[in-house]
């Protein structure tokens, strides 16, 4: 297909003209152009310049994250929270053609050459990442720091709505697809601590605690004490008060501070929880040397985070990284356990439970689209529909195996090579 382009050429003829098939949606813009079947189940509205802008200087997900965010570009007549079922449909359905450069030159003129000068991006995007050296080196206690607050400081009340009681930002454990997401997350922290052997009297350490789900289960239930690590303050003053009011105040520690930061040793077991995601692929190895360090001989290690399905080391796209997850890298469960094993680890089990995460974003999404009057009078609109393209991308994501969720468990041996695990997994 060729590009017969001029000067009057409208913003809806030169989106179709890129596709190979046509715009599978109607797409109308602020120019009075549209393009798409009239009776599409799903529309694309373009309001105005600063929209046409983000999309020529940024091609691709940013460009579009950037003028979703800034109300720039809507989705008609999808939920707000959750755009799960247009995302699902314009990645089944369009299918993009690479123009030459002489109509790539022409489409430019013709939706004019002033709209190359990019905006100002919205305040919710972060820094590139070549600019967050003034944050200090990558994975660095104080660019984590930074990081860490970019995305779990947003709120604790946009939190509460989003991810309900349990205020558990990671991946639930469905018994059967219809269970609630409460009981979900109830189900994950008992699998958790099922694989951690959790006994009364025993000592745990959760880094990346969160707002401390996991080690107030652990009292709660199995007498456990539990010191819960996390680097976001507004997660660890949170937590702290629902430390008293679950009343296990004599068992539980929330500290705020860098996991790296703890001293104490000799725990039964260790939990982490979704940190790996943030700690970056070279720093496994140092990673797990410091979590068995903390471990007693015979101890357990449960690292619960999302993994890719290949073994490769990639950064997150461009909108996860400036948006949700700044610095975030994934890889494949095969480079976490040569990391524990490297580490001096024994491990003995690993599962993946990418299905449950999918289920899991859609419970969260359905929360944000039941409560979103009020998450957007907690933290702006622009903030809100970054959240639900995030929930609802990962949710894709997840669903289509781009992405999976891993649970590795592993044992510090004594010296004598007794890890006290038994000859089966128990659960």
């Amino acid at each position: 297909m060729s590009l017969t382009l001029t000067r009057t050429m409208t913003i809806a003829e030169a989106l179709d003209s890129l596709l190979r098939d046509g715009l599978p949606v109607r797409f109308t813009a602020y120019d009075g152009s549209s393009a798409g079947p009239a009776d599409a189940s799903f529309q694309l509205e373009l309001r105005n310049e600063r929209g046409l802008s983000y999309m020529l200087t940024a091609p691709g997900d940013l460009g579009l994250a950037r003028a979703y965010v800034s109300g720039d570009l809507d989705m008609v007549g999808v939920p707000l929270g959750d755009p799960h079922a247009l995302l699902s449909f314009l990645q089944d359905h369009t299918r993009f053609r690479t123009p030459s450069p002489t109509e790539l030159i022409s489409l430019l003129r013709a939706l004019g050459l002033s709209h190359l000068v990019p905006p100002p991006p919205p305040p919710q995007e972060h820094l590139p990442r070549w600019r967050r050296s003034i944050e200090g080196l990558r994975h660095s206690l104080s660019r984590d720091a930074v990081v860490i607050e970019h995305h779990y400081d947003v709120s604790n009340r946009f939190y509460e709505m989003v991810l309900g009681p349990s205020m558990a930002y990671t991946c639930a454990v469905y018994p059967s697809p219809q269970a609630t997401l409460e009981e979900a997350q109830r189900a994950k922290f008992a699998l958790v601590a099922d694989k951690l052997g959790l006994a009364p009297g025993q000592r745990l350490l959760d880094v990346g605690c969160g707002w401390g789900g996991m080690v107030i289960h652990a009292a709660r239930e199995h007498g456990v004490r539990g010191l819960g690590v996390t680097l976001s303050e507004a997660q660890a003053a949170w937590a702290q008060e629902e430390v008293v009011r679950a009343g296990v105040e004599d068992l539980v520690e929330i500290r705020h501070g860098d996991y790296r930061e703890v001293t104490e040793s000799d725990f039964d077991a260790v939990s982490s929880i979704g940190l790996t995601e943030h700690i970056g692929v070279s720093n496994y190895p140092a990673y797990f040397e410091f979590l068995s360090s903390r471990l007693r001989p015979g101890g357990r290690l449960l690292n619960h985070s999302i993994t890719r399905p290949h073994n490769r080391r990639v950064d997150t796209g461009a909108f996860i990284d400036r948006y949700v997850f700044p610095d975030g890298e994934l890889t494949g469960s095969g480079r976490i356990i040569t990391a524990a094993q490297d580490a001096g680890l024994e491990v003995v089990h690993s599962e993946n439970l990418r299905p449950h995460y999918a289920l899991t974003l859609r419970d969260w999404c359905a929360n944000l689209q039941a409560n979103w009057d009020a998450c957007v009078a907690e933290v702006g609109e622009a903030t809100a529909r970054v959240w639900g393209l995030y929930m609802a991308g990962s949710r894709l994501a997840f669903e289509r195996n781009n992405i999976q969720l891993h649970q590795v468990l592993a044992l510090r041996t004594d010296a004598s090579g007794s890890n006290g695990f038994g000859l089966r997994p128990h659960w």
